[in-house]
């Protein structure tokens, strides 16, 4: 295969070696695991965690181990957390963000004047902002002031599984296409297949939109409503996403690819979906409340449900499957009228 032959070519290996020191913003799940993916391929670099939490902070550094989100996989000698920005960012060449979205813009406040405005920042958060309704390509710009160098990273691509070290395909989106080259020398390995991409647009709202369907999928699973329900379910929420990315800019083929379908396919039936879980225990008739106040993970696709409606609007694209989404998670309707609603849509012509 050609791209086997890429990953042992002269050019990866030297741009990775040259990399001595990555910072990852948050000490969630995905952060953590991105950053062990780099670790275990450039021995001699360092990964740096930046937390808020000074006990996590001391379990990873004496314990290399992520005790709160990855609390059955060892880190390896050379990730190590802090909770100073100023340590974390010295001598930085790259900068992970993987803060919550919702979380972004006081973070990215409280350490701006830190921030170098050549460091390349790495987003791999995905939502919508739910009091602005930006993306984090326009967050990110907003709250620091300066055009900075950045990266917006998506797939299919669960954390335990990248910790695992088995195979997954990624995205790297940015309009600087040499800086999307970068990135993906940086993260490909035998481990992992990188694509470019200047769609930065696509790759997020692909990746914001497919945690609101996933929600649906797992209503349908938490009602029992069978595998004919959630392919239809599914299939109409892809339709759905396709319409409104390409009314808002998005290429076609960002939609049908590996952020787009193929994270919409994990997202909706992987067991490992936080997203999913959310709307299966929604679907078995438990209060929004009580599943968010036990679960010490975030799922965006409860907060980027309340974007959608408005996105709708602003784009007269008709969202049914992921309107009726919004309208669960803020309680207006039940899950199962909200299956209801939908099947009783009126008849329809097949739509591109």
């Amino acid at each position: 295969m050609r791209w086997s032959r890429y990953f042992r070519s002269k050019e990866e290996s030297d741009g990775l070696e040259r990399v001595e020191k990555v910072v990852v913003f948050g000490g969630g799940s995905f952060g953590t695991a991105m950053g062990v993916s780099l670790a275990r391929q450039n021995k001699a670099g360092q990964v740096t965690m930046l937390l808020r939490d000074p006990y996590l902070c001391k379990d990873i550094n004496e314990q290399h181990c992520n005790t709160r989100y990855l609390k059955d996989y060892e880190l390896p000698p050379n990730v190590n957390a802090t909770t100073s920005a100023a340590e974390a960012l010295a001598g930085a060449q790259f900068a992970i963000h993987a803060v919550p979205v919702q979380h972004t813009r006081a973070f990215l406040q409280g350490i701006k004047e830190l921030i170098p405005p050549t460091l390349p920042i790495i987003s791999v958060s995905k939502g919508i902002e739910v009091t602005s309704g930006q993306l984090m390509s326009e967050v990110i710009p907003s709250v620091l002031g300066k055009k900075q160098p950045t990266v917006y990273l998506s797939g299919p691509s669960f954390a335990k599984e990248v910790m695992m070290g088995r195979p997954t395909g990624i995205v790297a989106a940015s309009k600087d296409k040499a800086l999307a080259r970068s990135v993906q020398r940086l993260f490909a390995s035998p481990d992992m297949r990188v694509n470019t991409t200047t769609d930065v647009i696509g790759v997020e709202i692909c990746g914001s939109l497919k945690n609101v369907l996933a929600i649906a999928a797992g209503i349908v699973e938490g009602l029992d409503l069978g595998p004919n329900a959630m392919a239809a379910l599914v299939a109409q929420g892809c339709s759905e996403i396709r319409w409104l990315a390409t009314k808002m800019g998005a290429k076609a083929a960002t939609i049908s690819g590996l952020s787009g379908l193929g994270d919409i396919m994990l997202t909706c039936y992987g067991s490992l979906s936080r997203n999913r879980t959310v709307g299966v225990r929604l679907g078995r008739g438990e209060r929004l409340p009580d599943i968010l106040a036990s679960s010490s993970q975030v799922a965006e696709g409860v907060a980027t449900a309340a974007v959608v409606v408005n996105l709708a609007r602003k784009y007269r694209v008709q969202l049914p499957v992921l309107t009726a989404v919004a309208q669960v998670v803020d309680g207006h309707i039940t899950a199962e009228q909200a299956v209801f609603e939908i099947m009783n849509l009126p008849q329809i012509e097949e739509r591109p």
